[in-house]
C-alpha cells in the first residue's frame, strides 16, 4: 500500500506559478486539516483518557519521534511547566538523535530500531508512564521499536500518524490515525501532516491539565510568572476572578508566585474575615 503522506502533490508546476498563487494553495490545504482532526476524535479521547490515568497515578507522559515529529513533541512538552506549573520531568519530548538533533537533522538517527528504548531507559521509565509515538508516515523505526518495547514491559502506548494501517499504529495501543491527504510539495511532511501533529498534541495536554484541575475555568491559575507580561496577567486574572485590587493583590502574588496560590490563600482566608 502506497504511503498517503508520499503520495504526489495534486498541485502541477508550483514553480512557475506567483507568490500569492502558491500562498493561497498552502493556505487552502491547510484549512482541511482540522477537519480531518475531527473524524479522529474518538480516538483522540481514548488516548486522552488514557494519559490523564496514567498521570493521575503518579506517572510521566513521553513522546517519542524523528525530525519534525520529534521536535514537535519536544516543543509541546517543554511549554507544559511554564503554561500549566508542571515539573519540567512530567512531560518529556524524545528526539532520535538526542539534543543536537532537535536544531540539526542527525543522519540515520531514525533508523535506529533500539535507540527509543536506550532513551526511554535513561529515565527510569515504568509501569506508571505513558509512551506516545510520533510519526506521520507511522514507519519509522525508532518509533516503532520504542513502542513494541514499552509493549514488552506493559508501559501503556499511544501514537499519532498520518497514515492509515502504518506499522506505527498497529503497535499502540491507544493510535490516533489523522489522514491529511497528500502534501502541497510531495513528500513534505512538516506542512499539514506537521500541522495535524502540533494541533493533536494541543488537545492532548491542554484537555489533560484542564482534567488535572491545572484550570479554574478558562484560566491558566498555574502558570509561571517568568516575566512582566506573564506578571501582569496574573494580576488582571486576580483581579477578575476576586474583585480586589491589585495594591492589595500585588504583595499577595510576589508572595505565594502564582495565581493558584493566591486564590487558595483568600478562600481560607474568607471563612475568618466572615466571622
Amino acid at each position: 500500500m502506497q504511503s498517503i503522506t508520499e503520495s504526489v502533490s495534486s498541485y502541477t508546476g508550483l514553480d512557475q506559478l506567483s507568490t500569492g498563487d502558491i500562498l493561497g494553495i498552502i493556505n487552502q490545504e491547510d484549512q482541511t486539516v482540522p477537519l480531518a482532526v475531527a473524524k479522529a476524535i474518538t480516538q483522540i479521547e481514548a488516548l486522552t483518557e488514557a494519559i490523564i490515568a496514567k498521570l493521575s497515578a503518579g506517572g510521566r507522559l513521553f513522546y517519542i519521534g524523528a525530525g519534525t515529529s520529534g521536535r514537535l513533541g519536544i516543543v509541546d512538552a517543554s511549554e507544559c511547566p511554564p503554561t500549566y506549573g508542571v515539573p519540567f520531568d512530567l512531560v518529556i519530548g524524545l528526539i532520535a538523535g538526542g539534543d543536537p538533533a532537535i536544531r540539526k537533522a542527525v543522519e540515520n538517527a531514525e533508523d535506529d530500531f533500539e535507540g527509543a528504548r536506550r532513551d526511554l531507559e535513561a529515565f527510569g521509565i515504568h509501569e506508571n508512564d505513558i509512551v506516545v509515538g510520533i510519526a506521520a508516515s507511522g514507519r519509522t523505526p525508532y518509533v516503532i521499536g520504542g513502542l513494541q518495547w514499552c509493549n514488552q514491559n506493559n508501559i501503556a502506548t499511544g501514537c499519532i500518524v498520518c497514515n492509515q494501517l502504518s506499522a506505527v499504529a498497529a503497535e499502540a495501543k491507544f493510535p490516533v490515525e489523522v489522514i491529511v491527504g497528500p502534501e502541497v510539495v510531495t513528500g513534505s511532511t512538516r506542512m499539514k501532516a506537521g500541522t495535524a501533529q502540533k494541533l493533536v498534541l494541543n488537545m492532548l495536554t491542554t484537555t489533560t491539565m484542564i482534567r488535572l484541575g491545572k484550570v479554574r475555568g478558562n484560566r491558566m491559575t498555574h502558570m509561571q510568572l517568568t516575566n512582566e507580561k506573564l506578571r501582569n496577567r496574573a494580576l488582571s486574572m486576580l483581579e477578575d476572578l476576586t474583585g480586589k485590587s491589585q495594591e492589595v493583590l500585588t504583595p499577595l502574588l510576589e508572595k505565594f508566585k502564582s495565581v493558584e496560590s493566591v486564590m487558595q490563600f483568600l478562600e481560607q482566608q474568607a471563612p475568618t474575615s466572615s466571622k
